[in-house]
């Protein structure tokens, strides 16, 4: 019998290795830059998404204006009468109220931020995104976030139009800039605490059971409504730690100053003054508190 010998065999019938049949993208690999194409690609298209959603169900963002205008003129009109000077700087309570709502609007918002991923993940549409091949799954993150600053600004819009047209005038273009900056560092704080929490509640039903637990006693515990000089010592000090009166105080204060600097002292709080550039910093400290608070979770969530 002859024996025949079995030749190698070729480099296209070779079988895989481990890496060749590995996926294209896997937790492991190192995520390119935040700023690549393809990474702002990504954003993009999640982004484009979001608002597509919207488009086809315009009820939020149209109950979203609504409600904080109605807000804005039921408690200018019941607090139209309060006396001269309670306030202080011939300040009247519609320009005292107008920062409350602005911020008490950025801050809903957000905190609901994290519903639309809650609900991806329960229909399995999160899934489907998560075994794509992108470049970074942090563009899911961001992209939420974007869509949420984008949809506070209609509202801020709205709010800042009608409270001028009602008499309460308008901040200076530095003013305006110094709002969008606290309004950014708010929601971003709060979007990505809500995303978090959208990876770590077992439901919508928690989700939104812990939202109406937080999202007014939150805003009676700031200054949205009520100086602080007006409240018990008590409350004075979970008004001046509460993230919201962060934000509300420098809005408020370039609504009734046409001029401010970074120095200038936005309320006395019970430990001390606050000045724009604090409660920036502040604001900056929380979020940074936050996510390193939520990023086991995210980890957990985008794996």
């Amino acid at each position: 019998m002859t024996q025949t010998s079995l030749s190698p065999l070729s480099n296209q019938e070779q079988p895989l290795s481990k890496q060749q049949t590995a996926p294209i993208f896997s937790p492991e690999s190192p995520n390119p830059s935040f700023w690549s194409a393809d990474f702002r690609q990504e954003v993009t298209a999640l982004t484009t998404r979001l608002f597509i959603q919207l488009r086809r169900r315009p009820t939020t963002l149209i109950a979203g204006v609504i409600q904080p205008l109605m807000w804005l003129l039921l408690f200018g009109a019941l607090f139209s009468g309060l006396p001269e000077g309670l306030l202080g700087n011939s300040q009247t309570y519609l320009q005292f109220l107008a920062a409350g709502i602005i911020v008490f609007t950025a801050f809903s918002s957000a905190l609901n931020s994290g519903l639309p991923m809650l609900f991806d993940r329960e229909f399995g549409f999160l899934n489907r995104i998560l075994v794509a091949p992108l470049v970074s799954r942090f563009s899911i993150i961001a992209a939420s976030a974007i869509f949420i600053v984008a949809l506070s600004l209609v509202q801020t819009v709205a709010i800042v139009t009608v409270s001028g047209l009602m008499g309460a005038g308008l901040p200076s273009l530095s003013g305006l800039t110094v709002m969008a900056l606290i309004l950014s560092l708010l929601i971003v704080d709060f979007t990505m605490l809500s995303l978090g929490l959208a990876f770590a509640m077992p439901g919508h039903q928690e989700m939104l059971a812990f939202i109406f637990l937080v999202n007014l006693p939150l805003m009676f515990s700031s200054t949205a409504l009520a100086p602080l000089s007006l409240m018990p010592t008590w409350l004075k000090w979970i008004a001046s730690l509460n993230p919201l009166s962060w934000a509300i105080e420098p809005i408020r204060y370039v609504y009734s100053h046409s001029t401010w600097d970074w120095d200038s002292v936005v309320f006395t709080a019970p430990w001390g003054n606050m000045t724009i550039l604090t409660a920036a910093i502040a604001l900056f400290s929380f979020g940074v508190a936050a996510a390193l608070l939520i990023r086991g979770t995210l980890r957990r969530g985008v794996a």
